[in-house]
């Protein structure tokens, strides 16, 4: 029986193989390694993976699609909400407890529905996590990857080129997708930096996004009074709209105040 996409589930299923044969060249799997995919759908990614790797780890919410996959030997199924999925405990299922080393490499076609969320979700598992190729949506994506001072600059920004060194590899149109979606979507890479700057992240989570809420604004309306909230001794330019602080500026800011923090 063919699988029918469920718009509740954000499915739109890769078909395109020229496509896909790019995804999987820039993903360049290797035997033994462990990777998990999210939301292997009707598995035309899973399958030249699985090829390549010999086992893979996939994470499917449609019970139907978890159904069949099963039927592979040398796929393992987690049949789950991938924002419940704790990527810690399939990194160290793979023999490291904890792993000594960044153990995972996450790939998938996500659902463009709840996307950033799930971005937002693999943050807290980023220590694990050697890297990420995800196809998304290329809006998403052009925020991801954009630099200050422009249109994209925005939070999705500041909030994942703190933490990963990040590559827009691949332009996907609408038609390499059954169905179709409305919009474009584009493959990211997605490398975490290896010495990381040491704070408090929700503490650079809550000032950007202040700084981000009223962003055709001067800061001094916005990030300035919560600064003020905060007590803050230090210096900071305010007289700045939000897409125009660099990343490293935010991350200092964020250590300043981790610092001023009391234990």
């Amino acid at each position: 029986m063919q699988h029918v996409a469920r718009k509740r589930f954000g499915q739109h299923f890769l078909s395109d193989h020229g496509i896909i044969d790019a995804i999987v060249r820039a993903i360049s799997p290797e035997p033994g390694q462990h990777m998990v995919e999210i939301g292997p759908g009707l598995a035309a990614l899973t399958q030249p993976l699985v090829e390549r790797l010999g086992q893979l780890t996939v994470i499917e919410l449609d019970r139907d699609l978890a159904h069949s996959l099963r039927k592979h030997p040398q796929l393992n199924v987690i049949e789950s909400d991938v924002l419940r999925v704790n990527f810690t405990n399939i990194a160290s299922k793979n023999g490291n407890s904890p792993p000594s080393k960044p153990a995972l490499r996450v790939v998938g076609n996500l659902p463009y529905n709840i996307s950033t969320p799930i971005l937002f979700h693999l943050l807290d598992f980023v220590d694990v996590i050697q890297d990420q190729h995800f196809m998304l949506q290329k809006e998403v994506i052009d925020r991801m990857v954009a630099k200050p001072d422009t249109s994209d600059f925005s939070r999705l920004s500041v909030m994942l080129q703190w933490r990963y060194a990040m590559e827009n590899i691949l332009f996907v149109p609408p038609e390499s997708f059954e169905p179709p979606p409305r919009v474009d979507s584009a493959v990211v890479r997605m490398t975490p930096v290896t010495a990381p700057p040491h704070m408090d992240v929700s503490i650079l989570s809550e000032l950007v996004q202040v700084a981000f809420s009223q962003r055709r604004k001067l800061l001094r309306h916005s990030l300035g009074r919560w600064l003020d909230v905060q007590k803050f001794t230090g210096v900071f330019d305010l007289q700045r709209r939000a897409q125009e602080v660099h990343v490293s500026e935010y991350v200092h800011l964020a250590q300043s105040l981790t610092a001023e923090v009391p234990n």
